[in-house]
């Protein structure tokens, strides 16, 4: 069954307008704030230093090709 947006959106937004409990309240702005925070915040440090060496390997030309790629890890695709 797929949910039509526009009025489940207008659903939720009725829905919090009536809301007393500050707790249910907290835990949405909660999820709110965790679902627009930027992805790079919440990265492990060593993530990050994987992601900035293949950045740095690509910007100097230290590439494989596609081809290469499948062979090297064709079973894992």
């Amino acid at each position: 069954m797929e949910i039509n947006i526009q009025n489940a959106k207008i659903d939720l937004i009725q829905w919090l307008t009536t809301l007393e409990d500050s707790s249910l309240i907290k835990k949405i702005m909660e999820l709110r704030k965790n679902e627009t925070e930027d992805w790079w915040n919440t990265t492990s440090d060593a993530e990050k230093k994987s992601i900035e060496l293949g950045i740095s390997d690509a910007e100097n030309g230290h590439l494989k090709s596609n081809s290469e790629a499948k062979k090297i890890y064709g079973e894992w695709l």
